[in-house]
């Protein structure tokens, strides 16, 4: 007795997979016939091979050395827009990260290659401590940002990735952001490009205070 040949798959209420248009407002969408494995559901997949370079280490350090392929160390030598700096400042810069936790996800960072917090000079630890008051004001200015994660992770057994130069992370937080797709589907989706984020940012990023109209330096 032969096997019954694989039927498609009907997702009642979606469109025909050729688009909705006139007599074909309620038609159901056909999965195509698939002669590889896997069995047909009614789960739709969202696709992220992007993330397979985070998974894979792609751009992590070679060494614990400034020289050996840091990207904390490569960025500010590249334009804002290569980088995804938000701002520069006189010992520190704010950069978005690469591989985000939500949209406007930043990082505010010593240009000095330093490992642990205690080792900062007076003058990174007082700009990264003012740089990071600034992100939460561009933060809340640009994406209505409710709340925020701010920290960092020092050392490898604390879960930094990038344990050899030191960084502050500043995450936006909004309610309903932890949701079943991170929670079940360990999956972010992220609405906006990474470089329309940075734009948006650094155009909210408060001024100096000798920089404003109206002050005196």
């Amino acid at each position: 007795m032969s096997a019954e040949p694989e039927k498609p798959v009907v997702h009642e209420g979606r469109d025909d997979a050729s688009g909705a248009g006139p007599g074909n407002e309620s038609g159901p969408r056909f999965e195509e016939h698939r002669g590889g494995a896997g069995a047909p559901d009614n789960f739709q997949r969202l696709w992220t091979p992007h993330r397979m370079a985070y998974i894979k280490g792609e751009n992590k350090p070679t060494g614990a050395g400034a020289g050996e392929g840091c990207p904390f160390c490569v960025i500010p030598g590249m334009s804002d827009e290569d980088g995804l700096v938000v701002a520069r400042g006189t010992s520190v810069f704010a950069v978005l990260n690469l591989y985000p936790y939500n949209s406007g996800h930043l990082m505010v960072v010593p240009y000095r290659h330093v490992a642990d917090y205690a080792d900062l000079d007076g003058p990174e630890y007082r700009e990264l401590a003012v740089f990071t008051q600034r992100a939460l004001s561009a933060l809340r200015k640009a994406s209505g940002a409710q709340g925020f994660n701010v920290g960092m992770n020092l050392g490898l057994v604390a879960g930094a990735g990038i344990a050899a130069h030191l960084h502050q992370h500043v995450v936006p937080r909004w309610g309903g952001d932890t949701n079943f797709m991170p929670v079940v589907g360990h999956t972010k989706v992220l609405p906006q490009l990474l470089r329309d984020t940075r734009q948006l940012l650094a155009d909210a990023w408060p001024q100096d205070v000798q920089d404003e109209p109206g002050r005196d330096a």
